[in-house]
């Protein structure tokens, strides 16, 4: 006789939970309870009269619709949308759409091989609550990225590729063929070539084999292949930039302003080769000053829509990270042709300005030149000469370091803010394993060049905006109201005072708070979070002018070797000061969007880098104890930053001694649940390194006292 089947007691929660499920991946179709009752996997007669109870309540809160007898089907008013999903750390997504204003949640059992970034198709779960809108994905409409890097894990005919990304939740499948060259633990790119689905993890093919984690080349290189920067051009590329002529004919001289006569230097970084621009300085007969600003003329070497044009589009900006560049042009453009390097004749682009001793614009000429660099200054021989007021062209450096004083304290009185955060730097040896750390300080030097840069590209863009033509602005809305006022409440636990009745109240009580935290144990946290209150500056036609720099008009105009939208600057440019026609905006429009994209894309490589660096040089500490300050607070743990070194470290709160730690989001603080002890932004502890993962770029920390 066979075992008695045991009866199965699901509660009504559990039901209405599998009968969501179910409607909701068939919107269109009807089920009765028998379906249901067969699709959950249930027979007994009570549980199938419970289904049809809950079916009813489900239409009565206008769930579901009855569409026959005994029949429901989801509520029409469920809607489907697309948007861009942003994926966290425990695997739950938020869906944006551009057509909403609000977000879609997704929580994770709804997510399958799915990264931040693809755009998906949402079903938006009906659903009374505007505070909080729930759908689950029910269509990848494009995958953000194809590329991936990780470790391999291999098997006898088989691999799987484990990605080290806290926010791609699988793994990737690499099938016998593709496994043939590959060791265990080697860390790889590859190209996903079948997303799979909730059952099978995607499918890839092999791209390149980088090393293994925690080797120098292999991170730098592991990290431009998450972003998909290529750190090379291919070859028709680099034929196509050999092949341009380097040769200035007296001919196309002839076409242009000639500054060769004129006194002329670069400033740059010592380790820089692309001199992207020059300053020029003469006296003119009634006393002013005329300052001419010589940009490198990339736009006369490579032709629109050549294949050199293409690449640079493409690519949209050069890629600085700790111990390379990645050129958005040929290195035979960027460091040799375009360069202007000192005793080189050089063709440019440029804006020139007639400036009295108040540094009053009293005329400006923008067109074409010939300039021939006399000297090539780093920023320390130039802040050398300004500080001893001795040395080579002391009366130039002296002028236009007097005149960018005055253009710097005319913008901060017009309401532009000073962010001035310290440049983190490495001092790294043969085999590019950081010795120390360090911070580069912005000083007058860097201040001179600052000021002639923005007049330029102001200038620049005022010109072209009186006349209303399609144009490439670089535009920095204002901050979001509730954003300052969270930033304010913050302040005020550190006694510092941020007023936000008006834009120039704004601008002067925080320029007033950056002044005043510099050299406090809370400065670097407090500019970070001043910074992140701020919106981000991008490309577009549509200009509302510059917040950030109280400027009305602005643009990029003086970097065209590491910025594509320079480059379509100067082009437009030209073609007005032609008399040409207003170009078409919808096709300027979609490629300051890529700009602005890549920009991000860019900045997040360079972040990486910079953290890869910090783990590697803190690696040698482990065991060690140092002094930090409390820089984030989350409901998982808190980050600590060490002092002087700007690394930043884990405690998760599991691991804070002496309590059970809760966290308080309202007041950025945990609290300790019997002793009420808190920890909060900016408070000092002392710390030992417990734990660094170089490949996940992650260090973990323990409190010593507390």
């Amino acid at each position: 006789m066979g075992r008695k089947k045991k009866k199965r007691n699901i509660k009504k929660s559990t039901l209405k939970s599998l009968i969501t499920s179910i409607i909701r991946k068939n919107p269109g179709k009807a089920f009765n309870y028998k379906q249901l009752s067969k699709q959950i996997g249930v027979g007994d007669e009570n549980t199938k009269r419970l289904i049809q109870i809950v079916l009813e309540e489900m239409e009565q809160h206008d769930l579901v619709v009855s569409v026959s007898r005994g029949k429901y089907k989801l509520k029409s008013k469920s809607i489907i949308v697309d948007g861009i999903i942003d994926i966290n750390s425990a695997g739950n997504a938020y869906v944006i759409c551009a057509d909403l204003d609000y977000d879609i949640f997704i929580h994770r059992k709804y997510i399958s091989n799915i990264v931040s970034g693809d755009k998906v198709k949402v079903s938006v779960f009906p659903s009374f609550k505007k505070s909080k809108k729930e759908g689950e994905i029910i269509e990848v409409i494009k995958h953000n990225t194809e590329q991936f890097v990780g470790v391999v894990e291999l098997a006898k005919n088989h691999a799987f590729i484990l990605l080290s990304n806290p926010k791609i939740h699988f793994d990737i499948f690499l099938p016998a063929k593709e496994i043939k060259s590959i060791k265990d633990g080697q860390l790889v790119v590859v190209n996903v070539v079948d997303w799979g689905d909730k059952k099978n993890n995607p499918t890839a093919e092999l791209k390149e084999i980088l090393g293994y984690p925690g080797e120098h080349q292999a991170e730098i290189h592991s990290i431009l292949a998450e972003y998909n920067f290529n750190n090379k051009f291919d070859k028709h590329i680099e034929d196509a930039a050999k092949n341009i002529s380097s040769k200035i004919t007296s001919d196309e001289i002839k076409k242009r302003r000639d500054f060769r006569n004129i006194t002329t230097f670069t400033i740059d970084p010592y380790d820089a080769k692309d001199f992207d621009d020059a300053l020029s300085i003469q006296q003119l007969k009634n006393g002013n000053w005329e300052v001419g600003i010589h940009i490198a003329d990339v736009s006369h070497y490579i032709n629109k829509n050549d294949n050199i044009d293409k690449e640079a589009q493409e690519r949209a900006t050069s890629v600085y990270l700790v111990d390379r560049v990645i050129p958005m042009l040929p290195e035979v453009l960027s460091n040799n042709l375009c360069s202007l390097r000192p005793h080189e004749e050089k063709l440019c682009f440029s804006a020139v300005f007639e400036l009295d001793e108040t540094a009053k614009v009293c005329n400006e000429w923008f067109g074409r030149t010939v300039i021939l660099s006399n000297h090539r200054f780093t920023y320390e021989d130039a802040q050398k000469v300004i500080i001893a007021k001795k040395g080579k062209y002391v009366e130039e450096l002296l002028i236009l370091d007097s005149l960018a004083k005055i253009l710097r304290n005319q913008r901060m009185k017009s309401g532009a803010i000073s962010f001035e955060r310290l440049e983190t730097k490495f001092k790294i040896d043969e085999e590019g394993n950081p010795i120390s750390i360090y911070f580069k300080e912005s000083k007058d030097a860097h201040k001179l060049i600052e000021e002639f840069m923005l007049l330029a590209n102001r200038k620049v863009a005022e010109y072209i905006g009186k006349q209303s033509l399609t144009f490439v602005y670089r535009i920095h809305d204002s901050p979001d109201p509730d954003k300052l006022d969270v930033l304010s409440i913050f302040l005020k636990k550190f006694g510092y005072n941020l007023q936000t009745e008006n834009k120039k109240t704004i601008a002067q009580s925080m320029n007033k708070v950056l002044k005043d935290v510099q050299g406090t144990q809370e400065a670097n946290m407090i500019e970070t979070l001043s910074i992140r209150t701020m919106a981000k500056a991008v490309y577009t036609t549509e200009n509302i002018g510059h917040y950030g720099l109280a400027f009305n008009h602005y643009t990029h105009f003086t970097s065209p070797i590491r910025r594509y939208p320079d480059v379509m600057v100067h082009r437009l440019l030209q073609h007005y000061l032609d008399g040409g026609k207003s170009f078409n905006k919808t096709k300027i429009e979609k490629q300051c969007k890529h700009s602005s994209e890549m920009e991000i894309i860019a900045s997040k490589a360079e972040r990486d880098s910079i953290k890869y660096m910090q783990t590697k040089y803190i690696s040698q500490f482990v065991g060690h104890t140092f002094d930090g300050i409390i820089s984030g607070v989350t409901d998982f743990g808190i980050f600590v930053e060490v002092k002087n070194t700007a690394c930043e470290g884990l405690i998760r709160l599991k691991n804070i001694p002496g309590d059970f730690y809760i966290y308080d989001e309202k007041n950025y603080c945990v609290y300790g649940s019997q002793t009420k002890r808190t920890l909060t932004l900016g408070d000092l502890l002392k710390v030992k390194i417990r734990k660094v993962d170089i490949e996940k770029r992650e260090i973990d920390m323990v409190i010593i006292n507390i």
